[in-house]
């Protein structure tokens, strides 16, 4: 039995070598991101004529790149812009393509989406943040240029979840075609897209894992087939999956399948992978997987997907990867950016994914609504947990807004639901006063969805979802959820902003109830200063230790990012990282309590610094503390009220006075030397230097790439100038522009500016410069 077992799979193997080596793959996914044109409603010249006529004259438009924004917005956005956007996009079709598929991609349009070919109204689309696929195979042109206009409307629907109108929303959804678009061709006899096929449980891949164990895993993998030629045709189905190193370790083909023409199909394939990698936050291992359709030994069509192999359970009040308990250490994150609201390039998302990553989470919620498919990717990639959300925002709208949303709940499920970090399905309306039936729908459709293989969902309510998900503040001080006894497993989905904002919490914080309110809140800006930011690291300090005392799932804190509400003069600045993802203290405060290695001095060392209670962020056994290479004093962390429950107290220290200087903190493990980090007392402000983030990403040379620009005021000496609120302006050479105001104030001695890529690789020249201070200037290379 076992050497037919050898036998078989060598014959597989050299069937799938024989298939690759002889034939070419029939697929192509072309970026369709560049060349289009733009112009806002309200700036078209007063007409009866209207962009989708054929004869219209787009001249004067400006030419754009996605993804984008329709409207660059201010930093702080007090009423964000509403209205119709129009783009335009001329292609030629390659002639070969004849008789072939040809498909375009949207990933999202914000919100309404009405789009045309040739002036041939296609399709109209509601729902700003899930993707929909247009089949444009009997409508192009092979002979001439083809002509394909949008109209993207974000105009408040209440029909179209979130549904709340956007003055009050408390976030913003801004406008365009904020995700990528693709073209896609392939033949007659194709994969579907799983979003367009509207099947439950099928269209596409879709993958499961009936069996995972260290010695042994078997991988199911159902895939959708459409036959649009004027026959029938005969096929089979030849999976091959790779490890990270490119190495074969598993292959299967199917039976001999027969579909009728304009038929569809399913055909289910099963690996088996002795000794697997399996996917896990510490070790996120993944796979390529690679599908073929083939039709007498040639490859007509084909699909790759990075998977991980891994189980998620909810057992005995814990959250169990594998079998294995893991203690869930979260944050919640909008993906806005400055000036470009949603419209982040994937490096971008990348870069956001990996911050999350370092500050020594192990899972991010996506409120309150789908998030990009690349920031996926990253948390896929990067070993990140995922709460994946349908849009919801204390609203619940009528029958068509339900109906909208159950929609959303299966869409989202199809995206995403062969990406290893979906941990949890938050099919929920968040803070919403969800009908009993709207929830027990939701529930009913993640089973219908996945039949085999069960979804952990979630909601803020504790009725029929697998874990309850509330905020701190939906219980009481000074208890909150520690003596919740509900039958669903409790996960905090939120804490550390509103009961320090709206309740005036403060547990066990001496010395609290002396602050004033604008200090003793969460939400500080990183220009507010060293004691507010301490305050703030404290608040989510005490909350997490306080959270750390329940039988629960673990926890996320509101929230990573700064971010804007629309209708507030003022940025909800409660993130441990700020808009322009510059750390505060409580990032560090964060990063110690993970195996991340960490020593941060949380001191500015000036003048206002607390020098009574000094604190150092670290996750090592000891901390020695020098002051102008004088020992301070070499302790471990102490322990109290608000720091029993934590992995890594702060280290806290009493200089007794201040005095400038040089602040110095060695950090030991096993009594060796392993982090050291160190503070200098600042002189005037004297030069600029710059820097940029790239956060594992280098700057693509696209026409759409993000980073930010960072010019810090230094003295003489290169030390950051804490103080500072200088203007500085910033000026670039080709290849890079500057989004916003080239002209801004320091923040914390930092000015911020956002840069966007060219479209072909070049040498950067990136310039500062500041009234009185020397002058700044770095270089940084785009590449394609």
């Amino acid at each position: 039995m076992r050497q037919f077992r050898g036998l078989k799979i060598f014959l597989i193997n050299f069937f799938l070598f024989f298939v690759l080596v002889s034939s070419a793959q029939n697929r192509l996914k072309l970026n369709f991101n560049e060349d289009w044109q733009f112009r806002n409603q309200e700036n078209l010249l007063p007409s009866i004529d209207i962009p989708t006529n054929i004869n219209f004259s787009f001249e004067g438009w400006q030419t754009i790149c996605l993804p984008h924004t329709a409207k660059i917005e201010p930093l702080v956005i007090k009423n964000p812009w509403i209205g119709i956007s129009w783009y335009k996009k001329d292609f030629v079709i390659n002639p070969e393509w004849t008789n072939r598929k040809i498909f375009i991609e949207f990933e999202a349009v914000m919100q309404q989406a009405e789009v045309w070919l040739n002036g041939k109204l296609l399709m109209k689309h509601t729902g700003g943040y899930l993707p929909f696929t247009i089949d444009i195979s009997k409508e192009v042109s092979f002979t001439k240029t083809n002509r394909l206009v949008v109209k993207a409307n974000n105009q408040d629907n209440p029909e179209v979840p979130p549904g709340k109108p956007i003055d009050n929303l408390d976030f913003c959804y801004y406008s365009g075609i904020y995700r990528n678009v693709s073209l896609v061709v392939t033949g007659p006899l194709y994969i579907s897209d799983p979003v367009k096929e509207n099947r439950t449980a099928s269209g596409g891949l879709k993958i499961w894992y009936p069996l995972v164990s260290k010695k042994e895993a078997e991988i199911s993998v159902a895939t959708h087939i459409r036959n649009e030629y004027p026959g029938d045709k005969t096929f089979i189905i030849a999976c091959k999956l790779n490890d990270k190193n490119g190495k074969t370790v598993a292959t299967a083909i199917s039976d001999k399948q027969t579909i009728t023409a304009g038929g569809q199909i399913s055909v289910t394939t099963r690996l088996n992978i002795p000794d697997p990698q399996l996917w896990h936050p510490q070790h996120p291992n993944l796979y390529t997987l690679k599908v073929e359709v083939v039709e007498n030994g040639k490859t007509v069509d084909a699909v790759q997907s990075h998977i991980g192999i891994r189980k998620f359970e909810v057992k005995d009040e814990k959250f169990l990867i594998n079998g294995e308990p893991l203690l869930l250490v979260g944050t919640n994150r909008h993906q806005e950016y400055p000036y470009i609201g949603n419209a982040l390039s994937d490096n971008a998302q990348y870069r956001d994914a990996m911050k999350i990553k370092q500050a020594g989470f192990n899972i991010v919620r996506l409120s309150h609504y789908p998030q990009s498919p690349a920031f996926m990717d990253a948390c896929d990639k990067l070993g990140l947990l995922a709460i994946d959300a349908i849009p919801g925002w204390q609203f619940v709208g009528d029958d068509h807004f339900m109906q909208h949303s159950y929609q959303d709940a299966r869409e989202l499920i199809r995206r995403d639901r062969n990406h290893a970090c979906v941990a949890m399905w938050e099919l929920s309306l968040n803070e919403s006063a969800m009908p009993d039936q709207f929830m027990e729908n939701m529930n009913r459709i993640a089973k219908e969805e996945s039949p085999e293989t069960k979804l952990l969902t979630c909601g803020w309510i504790n009725k029929y979802y697998d874990v309850f998900i509330p905020a701190r503040q939906h219980a009481k001080p000074p208890y909150y959820w520690k003596n919740y006894d509900g039958k669903i497993q409790l996960f905090t989905a939120e804490y550390g902003d509103w009961e320090y904002f709206a309740q005036d919490a403060g547990l066990n914080q001496a010395g609290y109830a002396g602050l004033k309110a604008d200090e003793r809140t969460s939400r500080q800006l990183r220009g507010n200063g060293e004691k507010r930011l301490l305050q703030q690291a404290t608040n989510y300090q005490e909350a997490h230790n306080d959270n750390l005392r329940n039988p629960h799932l673990g926890d996320a804190n509101w929230l990573m990012f700064d971010y804007n509400r629309g209708y507030s003069p003022d940025i909800e600045s409660s993130g441990i990282m700020d808009i322009f993802r510059l750390p505060k203290f409580s990032y560090y405060l964060y990063r110690s309590q993970s195996i991340q290695p960490t020593l941060k001095i949380a001191s500015y060392w000036n003048e206002k610094s607390d020098y009574h209670n000094l604190k150092v962020f670290a996750n090592c056994d000891e901390v020695a503390l020098y002051l102008n290479e004088k020992l301070i004093e070499r302790k471990k962390a102490g322990r109290n009220s608000i720091s029993d429950k934590l992995p890594n107290p702060p280290f806290i220290f009493d200089l007794k006075a201040f005095t400038p200087g040089t602040l110095k903190a060695v950090g030991y493990t096993n009594n060796k030397k392993v982090a050291e980090d160190k503070i200098t007392t600042a002189g005037s402000a004297k030069l600029l230097k710059i820097s940029f983030d790239l956060s594992g990403k280098p700057f693509k040379a696209n026409g759409a790439d993000v980073i930010f620009a960072y010019v810090t005021v230094c003295d003489k000496k290169g030390n950051q100038v804490y103080e500072s609120d200088r203007e500085v302006q910033l000026e670039t050479s080709t290849g890079a522009s500057i989004i916003g105001p080239d002209h801004v104030k320091a923040e914390a001695g930092i000015a911020t500016f956002l840069l966007r890529s060219g479209s072909r690789p070049e040498n950067i020249i990136i310039s500062a410069k500041s009234q009185g201070l020397l002058s700044g200037k770095s270089t940084i290379m785009s590449t394609k």
